[in-house]
């Protein structure tokens, strides 16, 4: 199976190209609630984008907007450069895989792969053709003539995918379509996807509120927030430089070390963040203009060193600290550093092949934190 990084995946191509599917200040109300607030994007050719937040942050509504079940209030989406904004669904060359799969009970595998073609009037035999082929894609030849309710989840799933497929679709849209599925099966079925969407070279905008799964399948992700676009990048790029709070919390766990700007360096680039329970964080500044009275020094707990008091020798961003807790958690171990009264440090350090946790709680230790590994975001 393929890998499992995002941004392995590689960026797409764009100079001189016409995006597959553009979102031009699309907005969507219900009643006073804005849904979707001028969301503007790209997708290219071969691409697969992740539209990711939390609940209510109106990435299914702008899904479902692409897939022509709901009408935008404002703004456009086009296709291949055809404006489709008011097209109806049937007259759009897209795709939808429901969460729920939306598989017809009565029909057989084979009938629900084919119902697309068949609302078309396409011939029996190309109908025979397309079914064929598609369900030898997704690995589900000889089950033809099984109902739904005698496959298994992911089984279903593949059949959900098969459909779209087998309808020639240029355009393929996921809502949610692995919340059905365990973990593990979930897992696989996520890359087994990905790896079929790479195959076929089709478009596709994924709607998922779960972190890992965006970052394992995506060429590019879009967080979106309160019906906004708060960042958009590569899986690597947010992760590792999250634009807001908003983002770095979503993307994964981290630490926050809020304080005071104490002053800067003679380049200009690098902050002095005086912490509010004590001690001095040297914080790299990539914003132009003044710095901010106030800020947050973020970092993920996986870039954060720890040893016995006096290991890092004098060098800078080092706190001393206690270990509160240490949580045994099979390929790491994580660390709560106490490095104040109000502000514990979460440290993930990788656990060796034999031997057990390397800090006991109640340890006295050091930390240190590379100023490269920090990020100055607002209060």
């Amino acid at each position: 199976m393929g890998g499992s990084g995002g941004g392995a995946w590689g960026a797409p191509p764009q100079a001189g190209l016409t995006p597959e599917l553009e979102l031009v200040s699309v907005t969507k109300r219900f009643g006073a609630t804005v849904a979707v607030d001028a969301v503007s994007l790209r997708l290219w050719k071969g691409e697969f984008l992740s539209l990711l937040g939390p609940s209510g942050c109106g990435k299914t509504t702008t899904l479902r907007m692409i897939a022509g079940f709901v009408v935008p209030d404002a703004g456009r989406i086009l296709c291949g450069g055809r404006d489709i904004t008011d097209d109806p669904p049937y007259h759009r060359d897209a795709g939808l895989v429901f969460q729920s799969y939306a598989l017809f009970p009565h029909m057989s595998v084979a009938e629900n792969v084919g119902f697309g073609l068949r609302m078309r009037w396409a011939p029996r035999a190309v109908i025979r053709e397309r079914v064929r082929w598609a369900l030898d894609l997704v690995r589900l030849s000889g089950y033809e003539g099984r109902r739904p309710h005698e496959l298994s989840g992911g089984q279903q799933q593949r059949v959900a995918v098969a459909r779209v497929l087998a309808a020639g679709a240029s355009l393929l849209l996921l809502d949610e379509p692995f919340s059905n599925l365990d973990a593990k099966l979930r897992k696989e079925m996520q890359v087994e996807l990905r790896e079929l969407q790479q195959r076929l070279g089709i478009a596709t905008v994924h709607v998922t509120h779960d972190q890992e799964e965006a970052m394992t399948m995506s060429d590019r992700l879009v967080i979106m927030n309160a019906g906004r676009t708060e960042q958009e990048g590569t899986p690597e790029a947010i992760y590792r430089a999250p634009g807001s709070a908003f983002v770095a919390e979503f993307m994964g766990r981290g630490n926050r070390l809020a304080g005071r700007v104490a002053g800067r360096d003679g380049s200009g680039r690098v902050l002095d963040l005086a912490l509010d329970g004590g001690g001095t964080l040297r914080v790299p500044w990539e914003g132009t203009g003044l710095p901010p009275a106030r800020g947050v020094g973020f970092v993920r707990p996986e870039h954060v060193a720890v040893g016995p008091p006096g290991s890092f020798g004098g060098q800078p961003n080092v706190l001393p600290g206690t270990v509160a807790r240490a949580v045994y958690l099979g390929s790491v171990t994580a660390l709560h550093v106490r490095v104040s009264e109000t502000v514990a440090l979460l440290v993930e350090l990788l656990n060796p092949a034999e031997g057990g946790v390397a800090y006991e709680p109640g340890s006295a230790v050091e930390v240190r934190i590379p100023e490269t590994s920090l990020r100055l975001l607002p209060e």
